[in-house]
């Protein structure tokens, strides 16, 4: 292998649906590529659409229309090779598709050959596996092709390697979860071993609804040693060599820490959440607690705060340290702030109520009428204003049902519906190291839903520490109540907390999309029947 290939690895952000604004996006980068001296392109997997395009892919009309932009994007291909993502329809069947297309015309096809039907994907549910290889010529060289879930089992790559390949391309539309660079490397080292061929892994940036892609494309040598490293939720255009069958990069980024990561996915989730939407702007509900601290940080750095609204709802419950608090913080980051006390319109219900209320005590109804108070005035103020409602719920709430439907559940994204509340700490405090801009006091006071009189979230949940471990527990590890004790949890705390969990899968039918971080999330990845008798095994 003596010659020398420059490639241009088009780590970019697409839109799902949007062809033509995708296909734009495309032919820009062929432009700078081609202005930077590259030879071939590569782009993520299912560029041309974004990913998932779910069912849309159910649509012939939908693979017409990708057809149309395909052979727009090939007129821009004149001196330089495109390896391009997109479905495509071939004899009545739908295939994810990498086509190879040099001076306007496609000269190989690549059908995606495992499609991957767990956590996240369903993508049987949509196209047909392709079986044959692709491997072309191109400038000296035996180029293979491989689009994301090939990689992550033996078989493609191997048979990209018997069919002649000397290198090995990989799209990728690799959704990011907590430490997932890591696997990406162990995983791709196999197939490095296996076939001893250089790699380039090339993947999408941005967010799709409960989805965000981080990037971070990369090449593996021969050895399996990391010769190019993109930076991770960064758009770009990145120009690596194959020199003598070994890449040249002098791009090798440091990867940073979860928190640092996690904060990246939820800025960028945000972000595309409401340009994609085309929402104006956010509204969030301040209460003085740590969650609707840390989405306002993530909103206002996410959008702008000229672009974010923090609305105060202070009750006789609400303790003057969360006034104050809240106080500090808008002021910091400079938001649009308002108080709106909302004990005249609890006084209004429980007139209203006090008949069919009669010779009962007060208890919870009482507790989420003030929660729903709050969540009708963040929609009325959303309805009016076109700003879309961030909620502020954690996965430990999400998980035992601790939040009101119709209150503090209603919104339009929930931004920290995947962090586990002992994980919110920790990203407080790691935001609060780049600049302090949350109040000390909201981390370190002790969390309360402050609904009545010196309320503490520990009255009604296990120690955070405690509870969080045993969501994780059964489920991510998928792991049994007895498993779980096994390994040193408390018995009556698994109980409790396992009965919450299965008891609250109605409320989170009807919570909003939040962004995923982790390796399961309460989205496309969790699907458990609302009615269901099963009896885990203790």
């Amino acid at each position: 292998m003596n010659t020398s290939l420059s490639i241009a690895v088009a780590q970019l952000n697409f839109t799902v649906g949007d062809l033509v604004a995708n296909a734009d996006r495309i032919v820009e980068a062929i432009g700078s590529a081609r202005a930077a001296g590259a030879d071939l392109v590569l782009t993520p997997e299912l560029a041309l659409s974004g990913y998932p395009p779910e069912d849309l892919l159910l649509r012939p009309d939908f693979y017409r229309a990708c057809a149309r932009e395909v052979r727009r994007i090939a007129l821009a291909t004149e001196g330089l090779c495109v390896v391009l993502g997109h479905p495509a329809e071939r004899g009545g069947a739908y295939y994810n598709t990498a086509s190879v297309i040099r001076n306007g015309e496609i000269i190989a096809t690549y059908h995606k050959h495992l499609l991957p039907n767990y956590e996240v994907f369903d993508e049987e549910r949509y196209f047909e596996a392709g079986s044959a290889p692709c491997v072309f010529d191109f400038k000296g060289l035996r180029i293979g092709v491989n689009i994301c879930a090939d990689v992550w089992e033996p078989g493609p790559a191997e048979v990209a390697r018997a069919a002649g390949a000397e290198v090995l391309l990989s799209l990728n539309a690799s959704p990011f979860h907590i430490n997932k660079q890591q696997l990406r490397y162990t995983v791709l080292r196999e197939r490095v071993t296996e076939t001893r061929l250089p790699i380039l892994y090339c993947n999408m940036v941005g967010g799709q609804d409960e989805l965000v892609f981080d990037g971070a494309s990369f090449a593996l040598d021969r050895d399996g040693s990391v010769a190019y490293q993109a930076p991770a939720f960064e758009e770009g255009v990145d120009l690596i060599r194959l020199e003598h069958g070994s890449w040249v990069s002098d791009r090798r980024v440091a990867l940073k820490s979860a928190e640092a990561d996690v904060y990246a996915a939820l800025t960028t989730g945000v972000r595309d959440y409401l340009a994609k939407n085309r929402f104006p702007g956010a509204i969030i509900g301040l209460s003085g607690g740590i969650d609707s601290a840390l989405t306002l940080a993530v909103a206002v750095d996410a959008l702008g705060a000229d672009r974010v609204r923090a609305v105060m709802m202070p009750s006789p419950y609400t303790a003057q340290m969360s006034l104050d608090d809240s106080r500090e913080m808008v002021k910091r980051l400079g938001v649009r702030y308002d108080e709106i006390a909302i004990e005249p319109a609890m006084k209004v219900f429980a007139e209203l109520l006090e008949p069919q209320f009669a010779g009962l005590p007060a208890d919870t109804t009482e507790e989420n009428l003030q929660s729903r108070i709050r969540g009708m005035i963040l929609m009325a103020l959303s309805n009016k204003t076109g700003a879309i409602v961030l909620t502020t719920g954690n996965k430990s709430e999400m998980a035992t049902g601790y939040a009101t439907l119709y209150g503090d559940m209603a919104g339009g994204f929930a931004v920290l519906k995947d962090l586990y509340k002992t994980f919110v700490y920790k990203l407080s405090n790691w935001r609060n190291s780049v600049s302090p801009v949350i109040p000390q006091n909201i981390i370190d006071r002790p969390p309360s839903a402050e609904l009545k009189p010196d309320q503490k979230d520990q009255d009604s949940l296990p120690p955070y520490e405690v509870l969080d471990a045993i969501i994780e527990a059964y489920m991510e590890r998928d792991e049994s109540p007895r498993e779980i004790i096994a390994r040193g949890l408390p018995e009556a705390d698994v109980r409790r907390t396992v009965a919450m969990l299965k008891r609250n899968e109605y409320k989170r039918r009807q919570s909003p999309v939040g962004i995923r971080v982790t390796q399961r999330g309460f989205g496309r990845d969790w699907r458990y029947p609302i009615t269901s008798r099963y009896q885990d095994e203790f």
